[in-house]
Protein backbone atom coordinates (compact mmCIF):
# COMPACT_ATOMS: atom_id res chain seq x y z
CA UNK A 1 0.00 0.00 0.00
CA UNK A 2 1.34 3.36 -0.60
CA UNK A 3 2.37 5.58 2.03
CA UNK A 4 1.27 8.91 -0.29
CA UNK A 5 -2.91 9.84 -0.55
CA UNK A 6 -4.23 12.02 -2.28
CA UNK A 7 -8.11 13.34 -1.81
CA UNK A 8 -9.38 14.75 -4.95
CA UNK A 9 -12.54 16.60 -5.92
CA UNK A 10 -13.34 18.04 -2.89
CA UNK A 11 -14.51 20.88 -1.18
CA UNK A 12 -12.84 21.92 2.09
CA UNK A 13 -14.04 23.92 5.12
CA UNK A 14 -10.60 24.53 7.12
CA UNK A 15 -12.21 24.87 10.47
CA UNK A 16 -10.95 28.53 11.12
CA UNK A 17 -13.47 30.73 12.46
CA UNK A 18 -14.16 32.18 9.03
CA UNK A 19 -14.55 29.33 7.12
CA UNK A 20 -15.99 29.34 3.75
CA UNK A 21 -15.90 26.49 1.01
CA UNK A 22 -13.06 26.04 -0.95
CA UNK A 23 -14.22 23.91 -4.24
CA UNK A 24 -12.06 21.57 -6.59
CA UNK A 25 -9.22 21.25 -3.56
CA UNK A 26 -6.70 18.14 -3.45
CA UNK A 27 -5.29 17.39 -0.30
CA UNK A 28 -2.08 15.25 0.11
CA UNK A 29 -1.40 13.19 3.14
CA UNK A 30 2.12 11.66 3.64
CA UNK A 31 3.36 10.29 6.61
CA UNK A 32 0.07 10.91 8.43
CA UNK A 33 0.65 14.27 7.81
CA UNK A 34 -0.59 16.76 5.34
CA UNK A 35 1.69 17.83 2.74
CA UNK A 36 -0.52 19.95 0.24
CA UNK A 37 -3.35 21.83 -0.07
CA UNK A 38 -4.47 23.43 -3.80
CA UNK A 39 -6.04 23.09 -7.24
CA UNK A 40 -3.56 20.24 -8.17
CA UNK A 41 -1.63 17.51 -6.27
CA UNK A 42 1.57 18.32 -6.64
CA UNK A 43 2.48 14.88 -7.77
CA UNK A 44 0.81 11.87 -8.76
CA UNK A 45 2.58 8.70 -7.75
CA UNK A 46 -0.07 8.05 -4.82
CA UNK A 47 -3.16 6.35 -4.41
CA UNK A 48 -5.54 8.73 -5.46
CA UNK A 49 -9.26 9.24 -3.78
CA UNK A 50 -12.34 10.76 -5.80
CA UNK A 51 -14.64 12.65 -3.31
CA UNK A 52 -16.46 14.11 -6.09
CA UNK A 53 -17.75 16.80 -4.61
CA UNK A 54 -17.46 15.94 -0.69
CA UNK A 55 -17.14 18.32 2.15
CA UNK A 56 -13.58 17.62 3.46
CA UNK A 57 -13.25 19.32 7.49
CA UNK A 58 -10.93 18.56 10.24
CA UNK A 59 -12.00 15.49 12.27
CA UNK A 60 -13.71 16.78 15.86
CA UNK A 61 -13.11 16.96 18.74
CA UNK A 62 -14.85 16.38 22.35
CA UNK A 63 -13.31 18.09 24.94
CA UNK A 64 -15.50 16.55 27.52
CA UNK A 65 -15.92 12.83 28.00
CA UNK A 66 -16.33 10.28 30.65
CA UNK A 67 -15.06 6.44 28.57
CA UNK A 68 -17.06 4.31 31.33
CA UNK A 69 -20.62 4.87 30.02
CA UNK A 70 -22.70 4.72 26.99
CA UNK A 71 -25.09 7.30 27.51
CA UNK A 72 -28.15 4.64 28.13
CA UNK A 73 -30.75 5.91 31.16
CA UNK A 74 -31.29 4.09 34.13
CA UNK A 75 -32.48 4.53 37.29
CA UNK A 76 -30.69 6.75 40.14
CA UNK A 77 -28.32 5.30 42.72
CA UNK A 78 -26.71 3.26 40.48
CA UNK A 79 -22.86 5.17 41.62
CA UNK A 80 -22.00 2.59 43.99
CA UNK A 81 -18.42 3.30 45.03
CA UNK A 82 -18.23 -0.07 47.05
CA UNK A 83 -19.19 -2.02 44.15
CA UNK A 84 -16.84 0.33 41.36
CA UNK A 85 -14.24 -0.75 43.80
CA UNK A 86 -15.00 -4.39 43.93
CA UNK A 87 -15.39 -4.80 40.34
CA UNK A 88 -11.86 -2.55 39.53
CA UNK A 89 -10.43 -5.28 41.93
CA UNK A 90 -11.28 -8.51 39.90
CA UNK A 91 -8.58 -8.90 37.17
CA UNK A 92 -11.12 -10.85 34.47
CA UNK A 93 -13.92 -7.83 35.03
CA UNK A 94 -11.52 -5.17 34.59
CA UNK A 95 -10.20 -6.25 31.70
CA UNK A 96 -13.43 -6.19 30.32
CA UNK A 97 -13.96 -2.55 31.36
CA UNK A 98 -10.94 -1.81 29.64
CA UNK A 99 -12.20 -3.10 26.68
CA UNK A 100 -15.52 -1.39 26.92
CA UNK A 101 -13.73 1.86 27.50
CA UNK A 102 -11.81 1.07 24.50
CA UNK A 103 -14.93 0.44 22.43
CA UNK A 104 -16.16 3.43 23.10
CA UNK A 105 -13.30 5.52 22.30
CA UNK A 106 -12.63 3.77 19.04
CA UNK A 107 -16.82 4.34 18.17
CA UNK A 108 -15.83 8.04 19.03
CA UNK A 109 -13.40 7.98 15.84
CA UNK A 110 -15.53 6.05 14.18
CA UNK A 111 -18.55 8.87 14.23
CA UNK A 112 -15.65 11.23 13.11
CA UNK A 113 -14.37 12.67 16.52
CA UNK A 114 -10.75 11.84 16.42
CA UNK A 115 -9.90 13.76 19.00
CA UNK A 116 -11.28 13.17 22.19
CA UNK A 117 -10.52 14.80 26.13
CA UNK A 118 -11.34 12.25 28.96
CA UNK A 119 -12.35 14.16 32.16
CA UNK A 120 -12.29 11.31 35.02
CA UNK A 121 -12.13 8.05 34.37
CA UNK A 122 -11.67 4.63 36.34
CA UNK A 123 -8.17 3.97 38.01
CA UNK A 124 -5.37 4.27 34.85
CA UNK A 125 -7.79 2.76 31.95
CA UNK A 126 -7.57 5.96 29.89
CA UNK A 127 -3.78 6.66 29.96
CA UNK A 128 -3.33 2.73 29.08
CA UNK A 129 -5.67 2.97 26.14
CA UNK A 130 -4.15 6.10 25.18
CA UNK A 131 -0.84 4.99 24.93
CA UNK A 132 -1.82 1.45 23.15
CA UNK A 133 -3.65 3.61 20.63
CA UNK A 134 -0.89 5.92 20.39
CA UNK A 135 1.82 2.79 20.21
CA UNK A 136 -0.53 1.11 16.99
CA UNK A 137 -1.90 -1.99 19.17
CA UNK A 138 -5.62 -0.46 19.42
CA UNK A 139 -7.87 2.02 17.28
CA UNK A 140 -9.26 5.15 18.87
CA UNK A 141 -9.01 8.64 18.56
CA UNK A 142 -6.17 11.03 19.88
CA UNK A 143 -6.80 11.30 23.52
CA UNK A 144 -6.02 13.89 26.23
CA UNK A 145 -6.48 12.26 29.48
CA UNK A 146 -6.71 12.50 33.24
CA UNK A 147 -7.51 9.44 34.65
CA UNK A 148 -9.51 9.84 37.74
CA UNK A 149 -10.66 13.09 39.26
CA UNK A 150 -10.15 14.58 42.75
CA UNK A 151 -13.48 14.89 44.99
CA UNK A 152 -14.63 14.97 48.26
CA UNK A 153 -16.27 12.98 50.74
CA UNK A 154 -19.82 12.84 49.70
CA UNK A 155 -18.49 14.89 46.44
CA UNK A 156 -19.50 14.51 42.74
CA UNK A 157 -18.31 11.22 41.32
CA UNK A 158 -16.38 10.22 44.60
CA UNK A 159 -15.21 6.80 44.96
CA UNK A 160 -16.21 6.12 41.65
CA UNK A 161 -14.62 8.39 38.86
CA UNK A 162 -12.36 10.54 41.77
CA UNK A 163 -10.61 10.09 44.50
CA UNK A 164 -12.09 11.25 48.20
CA UNK A 165 -9.62 14.32 49.48
CA UNK A 166 -10.24 15.53 53.21
CA UNK A 167 -7.65 18.36 53.21
CA UNK A 168 -5.09 19.80 50.75
CA UNK A 169 -2.69 18.30 51.57
CA UNK A 170 -4.81 14.99 50.02
CA UNK A 171 -5.20 17.10 47.57
CA UNK A 172 -1.59 17.45 46.42
CA UNK A 173 -1.06 13.92 47.09
CA UNK A 174 -4.05 12.66 44.32
CA UNK A 175 -2.10 15.03 41.88
CA UNK A 176 0.81 12.98 42.26
CA UNK A 177 -0.74 9.87 42.53
CA UNK A 178 -2.47 10.68 39.28
CA UNK A 179 0.77 11.58 37.71
CA UNK A 180 2.12 8.50 37.86
CA UNK A 181 -0.25 6.88 35.04
CA UNK A 182 1.39 10.55 32.96
CA UNK A 183 -2.49 12.04 32.13
CA UNK A 184 -2.36 14.70 30.29
CA UNK A 185 -4.38 16.91 32.68
CA UNK A 186 -5.80 16.94 36.11
CA UNK A 187 -9.82 17.16 37.00
CA UNK A 188 -11.74 18.69 39.61
CA UNK A 189 -14.86 18.15 41.42
CA UNK A 190 -15.53 21.27 42.72
CA UNK A 191 -19.70 21.39 42.87
CA UNK A 192 -21.77 18.29 43.12
CA UNK A 193 -24.42 18.20 39.96
CA UNK A 194 -28.19 17.73 38.75
CA UNK A 195 -28.50 14.05 40.12
CA UNK A 196 -26.32 14.79 43.36
CA UNK A 197 -28.70 17.73 44.36
CA UNK A 198 -31.37 16.91 47.20
CA UNK A 199 -32.88 20.49 47.26
CA UNK A 200 -34.88 22.40 44.43
CA UNK A 201 -33.29 25.03 42.88
CA UNK A 202 -30.08 24.21 44.53
CA UNK A 203 -27.87 22.05 41.86
CA UNK A 204 -23.99 22.42 41.88
CA UNK A 205 -23.61 23.01 45.05
CA UNK A 206 -19.77 23.80 46.61
CA UNK A 207 -18.35 20.85 47.76
CA UNK A 208 -14.44 21.64 46.99
CA UNK A 209 -13.30 24.50 49.60
CA UNK A 210 -11.17 26.90 48.14
CA UNK A 211 -8.07 26.13 49.89
CA UNK A 212 -8.03 22.16 48.31
CA UNK A 213 -9.17 23.64 44.99
CA UNK A 214 -5.75 25.87 45.73
CA UNK A 215 -3.38 22.97 46.39
CA UNK A 216 -4.43 21.23 43.78
CA UNK A 217 -3.94 23.42 40.94
CA UNK A 218 -0.62 25.23 42.82
CA UNK A 219 0.97 21.12 42.68
CA UNK A 220 -0.77 20.10 39.08
CA UNK A 221 0.75 23.69 37.38
CA UNK A 222 4.08 22.89 39.16
CA UNK A 223 3.78 19.03 37.18
CA UNK A 224 3.10 21.00 34.49
CA UNK A 225 -0.64 20.15 34.07
CA UNK A 226 -3.60 22.18 33.34
CA UNK A 227 -6.48 21.20 35.70
CA UNK A 228 -10.29 21.51 34.35
CA UNK A 229 -12.92 21.61 37.24
CA UNK A 230 -16.72 20.28 37.05
CA UNK A 231 -18.38 23.46 38.09
CA UNK A 232 -22.29 23.74 38.23
CA UNK A 233 -23.00 26.80 40.28
CA UNK A 234 -21.76 30.44 40.54
CA UNK A 235 -19.96 29.90 43.49
CA UNK A 236 -18.70 26.69 42.38
CA UNK A 237 -17.35 28.74 39.09
CA UNK A 238 -16.18 31.70 41.55
CA UNK A 239 -13.67 29.03 43.93
CA UNK A 240 -12.61 27.37 41.00
CA UNK A 241 -11.42 30.48 38.96
CA UNK A 242 -9.71 32.36 42.63
CA UNK A 243 -8.01 28.46 43.07
CA UNK A 244 -6.43 28.88 39.93
CA UNK A 245 -8.29 26.17 37.60
CA UNK A 246 -7.90 26.40 33.86
CA UNK A 247 -11.19 25.29 32.47
CA UNK A 248 -14.23 25.73 33.77
CA UNK A 249 -16.68 22.73 32.45
CA UNK A 250 -19.76 22.97 32.27
CA UNK A 251 -20.14 26.52 33.75
CA UNK A 252 -23.04 28.64 35.48
CA UNK A 253 -24.69 31.63 35.40
CA UNK A 254 -21.92 34.19 35.13
CA UNK A 255 -21.57 37.45 37.32
CA UNK A 256 -18.86 40.13 36.64
CA UNK A 257 -16.53 38.69 39.01
CA UNK A 258 -16.81 35.95 36.98
CA UNK A 259 -16.11 37.33 33.89
CA UNK A 260 -13.12 39.55 35.09
CA UNK A 261 -11.54 36.40 37.17
CA UNK A 262 -11.98 34.42 33.38
CA UNK A 263 -9.67 37.06 31.70
CA UNK A 264 -6.93 37.69 34.92
CA UNK A 265 -6.57 33.84 34.76
CA UNK A 266 -6.56 33.02 31.22
CA UNK A 267 -9.06 30.29 31.42
CA UNK A 268 -11.74 28.97 29.05
CA UNK A 269 -15.22 27.75 29.43
CA UNK A 270 -16.42 24.19 28.12
CA UNK A 271 -19.93 24.48 26.98
CA UNK A 272 -21.86 20.79 27.52
CA UNK A 273 -25.37 21.44 26.79
CA UNK A 274 -26.28 17.76 25.63
CA UNK A 275 -26.55 16.12 29.56
CA UNK A 276 -28.74 19.12 30.21
CA UNK A 277 -30.86 18.88 27.94
CA UNK A 278 -32.79 15.30 28.44
CA UNK A 279 -32.97 15.99 32.46
CA UNK A 280 -34.36 19.91 31.81
CA UNK A 281 -36.89 19.25 28.88
CA UNK A 282 -37.85 15.46 29.02
CA UNK A 283 -40.70 13.57 30.61
CA UNK A 284 -39.65 12.15 33.59
CA UNK A 285 -41.09 8.41 32.85
CA UNK A 286 -38.44 8.78 29.95
CA UNK A 287 -35.62 10.58 31.77
CA UNK A 288 -36.11 7.64 35.10
CA UNK A 289 -35.80 10.81 37.27
CA UNK A 290 -38.35 13.24 38.82
CA UNK A 291 -39.58 16.93 39.47
CA UNK A 292 -36.81 18.18 41.52
CA UNK A 293 -34.25 16.48 38.57
CA UNK A 294 -36.13 18.12 36.20
CA UNK A 295 -35.98 21.30 37.69
CA UNK A 296 -32.73 21.67 38.60
CA UNK A 297 -31.56 20.42 34.98
CA UNK A 298 -32.89 23.22 33.53
CA UNK A 299 -31.25 25.73 36.47
CA UNK A 300 -28.18 24.00 35.09
CA UNK A 301 -28.58 24.09 31.44
CA UNK A 302 -29.96 27.63 31.51
CA UNK A 303 -26.37 28.35 33.55
CA UNK A 304 -24.31 26.36 30.70
CA UNK A 305 -25.97 28.60 28.05
CA UNK A 306 -25.61 32.09 29.79
CA UNK A 307 -22.03 31.12 30.60
CA UNK A 308 -20.86 30.54 26.58
CA UNK A 309 -23.36 33.91 25.43
CA UNK A 310 -21.44 36.38 28.44
CA UNK A 311 -18.41 34.22 27.65
CA UNK A 312 -18.16 34.83 23.70
CA UNK A 313 -19.39 38.42 24.47
CA UNK A 314 -16.15 39.05 26.71
CA UNK A 315 -13.64 37.15 23.88
CA UNK A 316 -13.14 34.30 26.61
CA UNK A 317 -12.72 31.39 24.74
CA UNK A 318 -15.43 28.71 24.62
CA UNK A 319 -15.11 24.95 24.08
CA UNK A 320 -17.39 21.76 23.38
CA UNK A 321 -17.95 18.95 24.93
CA UNK A 322 -20.59 16.19 25.34
CA UNK A 323 -20.04 14.86 28.75
CA UNK A 324 -20.51 11.67 27.53
CA UNK A 325 -21.98 9.42 29.24
CA UNK A 326 -24.44 11.50 31.00
CA UNK A 327 -27.88 10.21 30.39
CA UNK A 328 -28.78 9.91 26.91
CA UNK A 329 -25.25 11.47 25.59
CA UNK A 330 -23.34 8.78 23.49
CA UNK A 331 -19.80 8.61 22.18
CA UNK A 332 -21.35 9.07 18.36
CA UNK A 333 -23.69 12.35 18.90
CA UNK A 334 -20.78 15.10 19.09
CA UNK A 335 -22.91 16.65 16.11
CA UNK A 336 -25.40 17.41 19.09
CA UNK A 337 -23.42 19.20 20.81
CA UNK A 338 -22.52 21.63 18.16
CA UNK A 339 -25.91 21.77 16.72
CA UNK A 340 -27.34 23.01 20.56
CA UNK A 341 -24.50 25.69 20.84
CA UNK A 342 -25.58 27.13 17.26
CA UNK A 343 -29.35 26.92 18.39
CA UNK A 344 -29.46 28.23 22.48
CA UNK A 345 -26.03 30.28 22.49
CA UNK A 346 -26.81 31.54 18.98
CA UNK A 347 -23.70 31.20 17.14
CA UNK A 348 -23.45 30.32 13.31
CA UNK A 349 -22.87 26.85 12.10
CA UNK A 350 -19.52 27.91 10.70
CA UNK A 351 -18.58 29.36 14.29
CA UNK A 352 -19.87 26.11 15.66
CA UNK A 353 -18.03 23.74 13.68
CA UNK A 354 -14.91 26.40 14.50
CA UNK A 355 -15.59 25.59 17.94
CA UNK A 356 -15.26 21.94 17.64
CA UNK A 357 -12.28 21.94 15.55
CA UNK A 358 -9.85 24.45 16.07
CA UNK A 359 -11.45 26.43 18.99
CA UNK A 360 -10.87 23.46 21.22
CA UNK A 361 -7.89 22.66 19.74
CA UNK A 362 -6.72 25.96 21.03
CA UNK A 363 -7.78 25.77 23.97
CA UNK A 364 -6.20 22.40 24.40
CA UNK A 365 -3.08 23.47 23.50
CA UNK A 366 -2.92 21.04 20.69
CA UNK A 367 -3.78 23.45 17.78
CA UNK A 368 -0.07 22.69 16.12
CA UNK A 369 -1.18 19.26 15.88
CA UNK A 370 -4.43 19.01 14.76
CA UNK A 371 -7.97 20.96 14.68
CA UNK A 372 -8.07 22.66 11.08
CA UNK A 373 -7.16 21.63 7.04
CA UNK A 374 -3.43 22.88 6.88
CA UNK A 375 -0.09 21.82 5.75
CA UNK A 376 1.76 20.41 8.29
CA UNK A 377 -1.00 19.55 10.63
CA UNK A 378 -1.75 15.50 11.51
CA UNK A 379 -3.95 14.28 8.18
CA UNK A 380 -7.43 14.03 10.92
CA UNK A 381 -10.01 14.54 8.63
CA UNK A 382 -13.94 13.92 8.43
CA UNK A 383 -15.07 13.58 4.95
CA UNK A 384 -18.92 14.94 5.03
CA UNK A 385 -21.89 13.80 2.37
CA UNK A 386 -22.83 17.62 1.77
CA UNK A 387 -22.09 21.06 3.56
CA UNK A 388 -22.76 21.31 7.11
CA UNK A 389 -22.81 24.83 7.24
CA UNK A 390 -26.47 24.45 5.77
CA UNK A 391 -27.07 21.71 7.42
CA UNK A 392 -25.02 20.46 11.41
CA UNK A 393 -26.93 16.90 11.11
CA UNK A 394 -25.14 15.92 8.19
CA UNK A 395 -21.86 15.82 10.50
CA UNK A 396 -24.54 12.89 12.44
CA UNK A 397 -23.49 10.26 10.00
CA UNK A 398 -19.44 10.63 7.99
CA UNK A 399 -19.19 9.34 4.72
CA UNK A 400 -15.27 9.10 5.50
CA UNK A 401 -13.20 9.27 8.30
CA UNK A 402 -9.22 10.12 8.16
CA UNK A 403 -6.90 9.82 11.54
CA UNK A 404 -3.25 10.40 10.92
CA UNK A 405 -3.76 9.36 7.59
CA UNK A 406 -5.28 6.03 8.06
CA UNK A 407 -8.40 5.90 5.96
CA UNK A 408 -12.12 4.47 7.44
CA UNK A 409 -14.38 3.98 4.47
CA UNK A 410 -18.09 4.05 5.13
CA UNK A 411 -17.02 4.63 8.87
CA UNK A 412 -20.30 2.89 10.77
CA UNK A 413 -21.35 2.93 15.02
CA UNK A 414 -23.86 0.98 16.42
CA UNK A 415 -26.42 3.17 17.89
CA UNK A 416 -29.34 3.23 20.48
CA UNK A 417 -32.41 3.03 18.76
CA UNK A 418 -34.15 4.59 21.92
CA UNK A 419 -31.64 6.95 23.11
CA UNK A 420 -32.04 8.50 19.08
CA UNK A 421 -35.94 8.47 19.10
CA UNK A 422 -35.95 10.55 21.98
CA UNK A 423 -33.26 13.26 20.57
CA UNK A 424 -34.48 13.31 17.42
CA UNK A 425 -37.88 14.21 18.83
CA UNK A 426 -36.10 16.64 21.15
CA UNK A 427 -34.58 18.31 18.15
CA UNK A 428 -37.59 18.74 15.78
CA UNK A 429 -38.71 20.88 18.53
CA UNK A 430 -35.92 23.38 18.64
Amino acid sequence: MKNKITLTNCIILDGNENMKPKKNMSIVIENDLISYIGDKPESNDSEIIDLKGKYVLPGLINAHVHLPGNGKPSKRGGRNPDSVKRLMGNPIIYSVIKKMCAYYGKMELLSGTTTIRTVGGLGKIDSSIRDSVNSGKMIGPRMLVSDMAISVPGGHMAGVLAYSAGSPEECKSYVNKIAEGKPDLIKLMITGGVLDAKVKGEPGVLKMPLKYVEAACDEAHKLGFKVAAHTESTEGVLVALKGGVDTIEHGAMPNDEIISLYKEKGAADICTISPALPLATFPVEVTNSDELVQYNGKVVMDGIIEAAKECLANDIPVGLGTDTACPFVTHYNMWRELFLFHKYVKVSPSFALYSATLGNAEILGIENETGSVSVGKSADLFIANGNPLDDLSILSKPYMVVFKGKVMRNPKVKKNVEIEKNLDLAFARL
